[in-house]
């Protein structure tokens, strides 16, 4: 089978080096070599992410495929923003790294099958609620590394002490005015994967809502991502502070989408 054969996950993984080796140049910046490499990452991630459904006609429900789709999915998103941030791509030395440590992972666990989807759903709302969800956690993985940028950019002003990765990474400002515009879009794609995932439930059992981990974690950050964003507003909320809930608010919508994943289809 395509999504089993190591040799395709080992091709996607070092197509991630060109990526994540552009910003560590002398005299980095947004130019071919950082596009070039990007789209190079992109292009064999999508085809690993994908390649098993085209191959079958059915979406893998793996966790490798998951965290393939992740990691494709936070590549696309993030070369948008590059476009339209000129100060996203020094994103790049946090991003890239944490990416190839999905894509490890994904290899590692190449071999192992998800459950099949569910067939009494149309399948047009079963892969709208997937795509939801796959930009949801692309959404906030970007901005949980615009946060982290930020936290580390402000602990390095406090203490006059700016390291070789702070001088790489987008001012605190910058860091944290990506951030907050992330969080607001993760916060409304989220609240329409919610609204989805309650349609698909109804199409499959009859009912609008189980309180199970996934749903339960992902209410959870739905509510914590809103928090944050009421806190910015009424407080003024932000910087260190902020990011830690952040990170809080990614923790969950990770443990939602990929730990639940990791239990059910590995450890059980």
């Amino acid at each position: 089978m395509f999504g089993n054969h190591l040799s395709i996950h080992l091709i996607a993984l070092a197509a991630l080096a060109p990526a994540t080796l552009a910003p560590l140049r002398r005299k980095p910046g947004r130019d071919g070599l950082f596009w070039g490499g990007l789209a190079l990452a992109l292009m064999a991630t999508f085809a690993v992410a994908t390649g098993p459904a085209l191959a079958t006609g059915h979406w893998r429900t793996s966790f490798s495929s998951a965290l393939w789709a992740s990691t494709a999915m936070s590549l696309l998103l993030y070369g948008l923003l590059c476009r339209v941030e000129s100060a996203a791509w020094k994103l790049s030395p946090l991003l890239m790294p944490y990416l190839v440590a999905l894509g490890m992972l994904a290899t590692l666990w190449a071999g192992a099958e998800g459950p099949p989807l569910d067939e009494r759903a149309p399948p047009f709302w079963t892969m709208l609620h997937i795509a939801i969800a796959l930009v949801t956690y692309a959404l906030l993985t970007l901005a949980a590394i615009a946060a982290l940028a930020g936290f580390l950019q402000e602990r390095a002003l406090k203490r006059k002490r700016p390291t070789h990765l702070t001088r790489r990474l987008p001012a605190a400002a910058e860091a944290d005015g990506m951030a907050h515009a992330l969080l607001v879009s993760t916060e409304v794609v989220l609240g329409a994967g919610l609204a989805t995932g309650s349609a698909l439930l109804y199409l499959e059992k009859h009912r609008l809502l189980i309180l199970d981990h996934k749903t339960l974690l992902s209410w959870l950050a739905f509510l914590a991502i809103g928090g944050i964003l009421l806190a910015r507003r009424w407080w003024g909320v932000r910087g260190r502070a902020a990011a830690r809930w952040m990170l809080l608010a990614y923790l969950l919508l990770t443990l939602a989408f990929l730990g639940v994943k990791f239990v059910t289809d590995i450890l059980l």
